[in-house]
């Protein structure tokens, strides 16, 4: 009975939710879910109690010793740091082996990603100099990567796999870029002390990974309440921390890939010698086989970089959880008949045309220079009309996006411009990079055919059926 109740919550509930968790397309599904429900709640009669309770204070620490922030900042800076860590792993990773670690294939995702954040940057200035909210330049400078490469593994096999590893590589490099811009542009009076004793707890980081410590408990404790704490208490913003952490992480292993092949060819002939004994009972057997499996796991561990581990780890954790409550945190515009009017306010339109123009012209006119240049190439598969596309979903703001209003804000009424900004934006150019991506695919797919037809030699051509004659 047990196992049957067991069968039928693995078939109706854990299955569906494994399932869905492994799909490349749920972060971003979640994350519109999320903002979408913001959204809803802040306009209904729970409004009221949605925004207070981002208000509440909690309290962490004891005696004197303590600090105090209400819950959406124990969010932006507490949850969000574990966001920026993940980015830093990935970005690390990208450097050390990935897209970004050959100098030719790097250029053009890094140029790209710049050129999305200058003109974007540019266009914002442009309609808000001289004002107070000018502070707000860094908004659309941010592509939210979970958005971006959802949307576009929603097109499945009709756009090419060297585009989503284009793509991939531009949004690290624009979250880069947007930390930077944090760090120097968005922080607050800066404590020399704890920032001396941050930079104290990254030495012990650096110095752990140089001297081969590779235990993830250790980075965890120096990480968390050495650096990320002192860099809080520092007044400069708590993620960039997460970031610093990040790369002082382990990219090497404890045992290489031959040592671990043949621990793991020896434990296989451990077993089938366990197997094959004659003095032992049954169940002394299977106890012996299941001590000597569990080794596997600890030599798979110490064949896997801290880096890696930890990336796979945090993952789910980051997409499901921390990326859902940010945007339910903060997503939640409450629209009345003043709001209708920020639509016109220089902030909003500042936004709305930096992220959806700026960042279309600045990916297309910077990859275009260094391919003109001869400085990079196009990836394989990869044509002009993917890059437009690109352009496009790269102004997909959101998260960075909205990250960086409540830094750079903090006039409540420049804040909601800014969201009403980002989110009309985001789901405009989700929109429009989606069925723009997916028309110009289906049009190549249908020339690639023409053409392929055309090439095909008349005697080989299948013959049209017709009218069978018989001389019967």
């Amino acid at each position: 009975m047990v196992d049957m109740k067991k069968s039928t919550l693995d078939i109706y509930l854990l299955l569906p939710i494994k399932n869905f968790i492994e799909r490349q397309t749920s972060v971003g599904l979640l994350l519109i879910f999320s903002a979408l429900l913001a959204m809803i709640v802040a306009n209904s009669p729970l409004a009221e109690g949605y925004h207070s309770i981002w208000k509440q204070y909690i309290h962490i620490g004891f005696n004197d010793f303590y600090i105090r922030k209400n819950i959406l900042h124990w969010i932006n800076d507490g949850l969000m740091s574990m966001f920026f860590f993940l980015v830093g792993l990935e970005l690390k990773r990208e450097i050390m082996h990935g897209q970004l670690s050959k100098v030719r294939g790097a250029i053009l995702p890094i140029s790209a990603a710049i050129g999305g954040m200058v003109f974007p940057a540019l266009i914002y200035y442009f309609f808000t100099a001289g004002s107070p909210a000018v502070s707000g330049w860094g908004i659309p400078m941010a592509t939210d990567i979970a958005f971006a490469l959802g949307i576009l593994y929603l097109l499945g096999d009709k756009v090419p796999l060297s585009l989503k590893v284009f793509l991939t590589a531009l949004a690290i490099v624009d979250d880069l870029g947007a930390v930077l811009v944090i760090a120097f542009f968005y922080t607050s009076e800066v404590s020399i002390e704890s920032l001396a004793m941050g930079a104290f707890f990254l030495f012990i980081l650096i110095a752990a990974n140089q001297i081969g410590i590779r235990n993830t408990l250790f980075y965890a404790v120096m990480g968390i309440g050495g650096l990320w704490l002192a860099i809080l208490l520092s007044g400069v913003h708590a993620t960039i921390a997460a970031v610093l952490a990040a790369f002082a992480i382990p990219t090497s292993k404890r045992i290489d890939t031959p040592v671990f092949l043949r621990k793991v060819k020896w434990l296989t002939n451990e077993i089938k010698k366990i197997k094959q004994s004659r003095k032992k009972s049954e169940p002394e057997i299977e106890q012996e086989i299941s001590h000597t499996i569990e080794k596997f796991s600890s030599l798979a561990e110490d064949a896997t970089p801290p880096l890696q581990r930890l990336e796979h780890a945090l993952h789910p954790f980051v997409s499901f959880v921390v990326l859902p409550i940010f945007a339910f945190a903060n997503a939640g515009v409450t629209i009345t008949a003043e709001s209708l009017q920020f639509f016109h306010s220089p902030v909003a339109l500042g936004v709305i045309l930096g992220l959806i123009i700026g960042k279309f012209l600045g990916v297309i006119i910077f990859t275009r220079l260094m391919v003109f240049l001869k400085l990079g190439d196009l990836p394989k598969g990869v044509n002009w009309h993917h890059i437009s596309g690109i352009g496009l979903l790269a102004a997909i703001g959101f998260t960075m996006s909205l990250f960086i209003t409540d830094l750079a804000f903090v006039d409540e009424t420049y804040r909601v411009q800014a969201k009403i900004g980002i989110l009309t934006a985001s789901m405009l150019a989700g929109i429009i990079g989606y069925f723009y991506l997916r028309i110009i695919s289906s049009r190549m797919r249908k020339k690639r055919l023409k053409e392929s037809e055309a090439e095909t030699p008349a005697a080989v051509k299948p013959k049209s059926p017709g009218l069978v004659r018989s001389d019967s």
